[in-house]
């Protein structure tokens, strides 16, 4: 477990302009891993995940899907669908700016670019209500090892964690690249209890 950070909080157009500058240096860093380096990594990251007691234990699991450099959690989205787990993806509702939860039985087939070309399930596929979620893989550009998160700005998953079950573990799988000493956060940023990348699992909470 990780010991607290204590820093200077930071509000308004400073703390914006630190995001921007983490996201634009975190995301080139990501971009600049090759496709055989990101394979790899994402099967690690995988194993790791799959190895977590909240993992095993969760029956309904919520993953979003990779877009462009991110690591593949088709991964462990597909080892959960092995388990006989229940997988469930988000899709984004744009006019009232939250997300929407649908089942996926088949990685192949339930998956389509949806918002802005990030690959989400089709309206038809059947809806979960948050209450049903058991454990959840949140994605993020940038984490640090004190739980703390930098998102892509939109805050689609700030305000659909507190609609989770309380005590849902958080969980994110990153690029060790995705890893910075301090994320700047507001008081609204959610954080993580777990982090696992390619060489380690950070345990914050």
């Amino acid at each position: 477990m990780v010991s607290a950070d204590v820093r200077p909080a930071q509000i308004g157009a400073a703390l914006r302009e630190s995001k921007r500058r983490l996201r634009d240096s975190t995301q080139a860093a990501r971009d600049a891993l090759s496709v055989d380096e990101r394979a790899s990594a994402s099967r690690r990251i995988a194993d790791g995940l799959a190895l977590l007691p909240s993992f095993v234990a969760a029956r309904s699991i919520l993953v979003t899907m990779p877009f462009r450099s991110e690591w593949d959690s088709r991964l462990i989205a597909a080892i959960a669908l092995a388990l006989g787990k229940t997988v469930v993806s988000p899709r984004v509702d744009a006019a009232a700016r939250m997300l929407t939860l649908h089942r996926i039985d088949r990685l192949e087939s339930d998956v389509a670019p949806g918002y802005r070309g990030i690959p989400e399930p089709p309206e038809h596929q059947p809806r979960i209500a948050p209450s049903d979620i058991d454990w959840v893989l949140v994605p993020g550009v940038a984490f640090d090892p004190f739980g703390r998160r930098l998102g892509y700005g939109g805050g689609y998953y700030d305000r659909l964690v507190p609609l989770l079950p309380r005590g849902v573990p958080r969980v994110a799988g990153a690029f060790e690249v995705q890893i910075v000493d301090h994320v700047p956060t507001g008081p609204h940023d959610l954080a993580v209890d777990w982090i696992v990348t390619e060489t380690r699992t950070i345990a914050v909470a």
